[in-house]
This record gives C-alpha cells, sequence and structure tokens, in this order.
C-alpha cells in the first residue's frame, strides 16, 4: 500500500466516525469559528481513543460516557 493510500484509508476512516459516530453534518454550529473548533475537539478525542487502543470509537463513548471520572483518567487528569 503506498502512503496516499494509506493516506487515503486513514482520512476515509476519521471521516466516517465523524459523519457517523458523532453525526457531524446534522450539527448546528455553524457561525464563526465554532464548527473548525468542533471538527478539531473531536478529532482529538478521536486520536485519544485511538491511541488509548480502542478500535471502535462508538462503543469507547459509551463508555466514557458511564462514569465523568474516565475521560479525565484517559487524559491523565
Amino acid at each position: 500500500m503506498t502512503s496516499l493510500e494509506k493516506s487515503r484509508t486513514l482520512e476515509n476512516k476519521l471521516h466516517w466516525v465523524r459523519d457517523v459516530v458523532y453525526d457531524e453534518d446534522r450539527s448546528q454550529i455553524r457561525t464563526g469559528r465554532g464548527a473548525q473548533a468542533m471538527a478539531g475537539l473531536r478529532n482529538f478525542s478521536i486520536s485519544c481513543l485511538r491511541l488509548a487502543g480502542w478500535e471502535n470509537i462508538a462503543r469507547a463513548l459509551r463508555f466514557f460516557a458511564s462514569d465523568w471520572r474516565y475521560p479525565l483518567t484517559l487524559l491523565g487528569i
């Protein structure tokens, strides 16, 4: 697999998670830099979860939503 194909695969994987799991297309944040900031936060959260070993982001979000301390632990806070 070439580096371009790897890049495209990673980008498609990220886009799918943002679109399906975060339902980004229905977001109503459209003014100023809000949409760009939220996309950055979504990317950051997906990256943190993947680095922590989670492959199923939807499952990870449900797990971390079950207790407010879990996300803080993931971030080392």
